[in-house]
This record gives C-alpha cells, structure tokens and sequence, in this order.
C-alpha cells in the first residue's frame, strides 16, 4: 500500500483496462453463443429476439443506476457490484433452461448481446478514465480503452468455436456451452479481483447530487436524443442477432461464423488507433460521421448481397469503418462536460441508447421469424445514416477544448 492509500502494482487505468479485456473476451462468445444456446433450447427466433431485448433493458436501468451513484458513492465499490453480478449471471445461465426464467435473468444480469460498451461498467470506467490525462491525450487513451475491448471480443468471439471442437471430444455440445457461461462468471472474478485493486477514495471530491447534471445540461439531453436514435437503428443488427441472419440465411456454421465475427472484431480494434489519429486532424465530430455513413451504407448493401462470399466482405468493410466513433464520442462526451458531471453525463448518454436499442432486438425477431431477412438491416442502415447528418447539423461547430485551443 502506498501514501496514497493504493495497493501497490498496477495503476487505475492499467487496472480498468485489464478488466475490461476480461469482460469484453466474455462479451465475445456469449453473442455469438447465446442464439445458439436458446435456439438449442426450443426457442423461436422471435423469443430469442425478446431474451436480447430483456437483456438490452435491463442494461440500461443498471447504467442508468450506475451514473446516479457514480459521483457520490465511488467507482470502487459500484465496480464491485457490478463484477458480482456479472458472475451470478454467468451462473445462471450455465444452470437455468426455463424461458420464463431465462428472461429475468436477462433482465438483471450483465449478458450484453449486442458484444458492445452497453452496460452498467460504461459509466463508471469512462467517468475515471477521463482524469487519467490531459486533454489533448483523452481520445488518444479512450482508443487503448475501446482497442483492447475490441480485441478482446475478438478473441471471445473466436473462442466460441469451443463447443464445436469439444463435441470431437466427445462432450456434448449443450453441456460444452452452459460450461462457456461458467468461463464467463469467472471472468467476472478475474475482473473483480482487477477492480479490487483501484483506490478506495474514487469518490468525487466536492460531488454534487449523485448523478446531476449541471450546466452541461441541455448539451447532454440533444445527444443522448441523437444517441438514441443511433442506438434504435443499431439494435435491428446486435451481434447475436446478425449471427442468427448468418445462420438461417446462409446456413452458417457456428466454427465459421466464430472466425468470421474474430476477424470483425479484429478490423474494429485496429480501426481505434486511426480514429484517434483522424480525430486530431479533423475533428471528433467529423470523425465520428464520416466514418459512420460509408459503413452503413455497405451493411445495407451487405442485406442484398447475392452470397456468403460477398456478404462476408462487406460486412469485414462495415467493421473497419462501423466502430471509429466509439472511443471519439466517448472522449467528446467526457471532453464538453465537467468533471463533477461525468459519470452523469456517461449514464445520461449511455442509457437513452441502452433503451433505445432495447426495443428495436425484438422487432428484428419479429421480421426474421416472417422470413423478412434483409429488412432488419436496411433499416439499421438507414436509421444510423440520419442520425449521422443530424449529429453534423447540431454539433460541427461545438468543439471539444483541444480543438478550440487549436483554432486560436
């Protein structure tokens, strides 16, 4: 322990950065593997669209929870937490078969079908991550901070070929998948040995009311509404659910489509370090559009792609392009608001998204249950294109500081 009163070894961020490539490795395979355990189960399409949209929900109302108690309770012990939970949901599903039951489950644990940064962690790790440097270093930090979730879920995505291999094994193939949610609640120790380790007076200093928003106010309304929008578009296409498009459209096997969503993965991590690099040219805002639009129009073009051959390749494209405004609106949203109001504005932001998105999973069930395959992704696209020319219309000329000091 040293003066300060922190464990000896790893820094905060080094800490928050190792737990999160634990979580994401964990998000990776349960979204591919989650369809294929409720199918496997006697599910419909549909019902699986309902668990993603349950699980999507619950999310929202933890991180909305999280940024409320963020500012005045401490980040330690609300990571804590939420690492708990993550290894009772891990067990859950590991022991639960009951669709009923599989749905509060959903609900109230930490599974994140959509193997993205929609969770109750978000909050919190960006609110103390956006203190760990200047402000010029902040988009640089927060593209190490999305690049190894990345390719974390990557990995996790390619590790969900497990079960396949087991059965050659001869394990059986629904005990090798409840055995992969099991690996998944002991990722949730490893994090929660990982969280242990960060300062215990995380809190504030001079916090206002848990979770108030100040003068940022307005600012942080307008984007959470855009948000929204992005998020409803792009809950049409969460990563279980464009593995079940791949699987009833194509046939595809889950060996391949592991490798297919590792690769994607792939493309996305390395696409962080070139949207920080980008940013600091022109901009985060011009950084987060104009890498957004090009890759929804390829996921749209990916719906009437006459092959797997080719729908593959337009969906890797997508995923070179599709994530480079992760870690840029993560950094402009910490970047516009200050500090006492962080955690809050990372929840405010964070949560209309959450819910946006939650609904739109089960529309998508609906629409492939109806063998309307190609209309859950062109209406992804086209929702996320809108919400890219209203994000440029409203907030081109509202800079983050490094960019003002850059203009004066």
């Amino acid at each position: 322990m040293n003066r300060a009163g922190r464990p000896a070894g790893p820094g905060p961020a080094a800490c928050l950065l190792a737990a999160r490539t634990l979580r994401d490795f964990g998000d990776g395979f349960v979204s591919v593997l989650l369809p294929v355990f409720l199918l496997n189960l006697g599910l419909t399409p549909l019902e699986v669209g309902v668990v993603a949209t349950a699980a999507l929900f619950g999310s929202a109302c933890l991180t909305i929870a999280a940024g409320l108690m963020g500012a005045g309770y401490g980040y330690r012990r609300l990571l804590l937490g939420a690492a708990g939970l993550m290894i009772a949901t891990g067990v859950a599903y590991a022991t639960v078969h009951n669709y009923a039951l599989l749905l509060v489950v959903a609900l109230v644990g930490t599974v994140n079908p959509s193997a993205g940064s929609a969770s109750l962690f978000v909050p919190l790790e960006h609110a103390a991550l956006a203190t760990a440097g200047r402000d010029v270093d902040r988009t640089r930090l927060f593209a190490r901070y999305s690049l190894v979730g990345a390719l974390a879920a990557a990995a996790g995505a390619l590790a969900a070929i497990t079960p396949e291999f087991a059965t050659h094994w001869g394990v059986n193939r629904g005990a090798a998948i409840r055995a992969m949610f099991v690996l998944y609640a002991l990722l949730g120790l490893g994090g929660g040995l990982l969280y242990a380790r960060l300062p215990t007076s995380e809190r504030i200093p001079h916090a206002p009311r848990a979770g108030a928003l100040g003068p940022s106010r307005s600012v942080v309304m307008k984007l959470a509404a855009l948000f929204s929008l992005d998020a409803f578009g792009g809950g049409f296409v969460v990563q279980s659910l464009l593995a079940l498009w791949l699987f009833q459209r194509f046939d595809l096997s889950l060996q391949a489509a592991g490798t297919f969503f590792f690769w994607s993965g792939v493309a996305s991590a390395f696409s962080f370090p070139v949207a920080a690099w980008l940013s600091g040219r022109i901009g985060l805002v011009n950084t987060m559009v104009f890498t957004h639009i090009p890759s929804s129009v390829l996921l749209i073009l990916a719906a009437f792609a006459p092959n797997l051959p080719v729908t593959l390749g337009l969906l890797l494209l997508r995923a070179a392009l599709s994530q480079m405004d992760v870690p840029t609106r993560s950094s402009y949203v910490m970047a516009i608001v200050t500090e006492q109001e962080r955690a809050a504005a990372a929840s405010f932001t964070a949560v209309p998204r959450s819910l946006a998105g939650a609904a739109s999973p089960a529309l998508a069930g609906a629409l492939f249950a109806a063998s309307y395959y190609a209309l859950p992704l062109v209406l992804c696209g086209s929702l996320k294109i809108i919400y890219d020319l209203l994000l440029l219309m409203q907030f081109r000329h509202h800079r983050p500081p490094e960019e003002r000091t850059e203009l004066s």
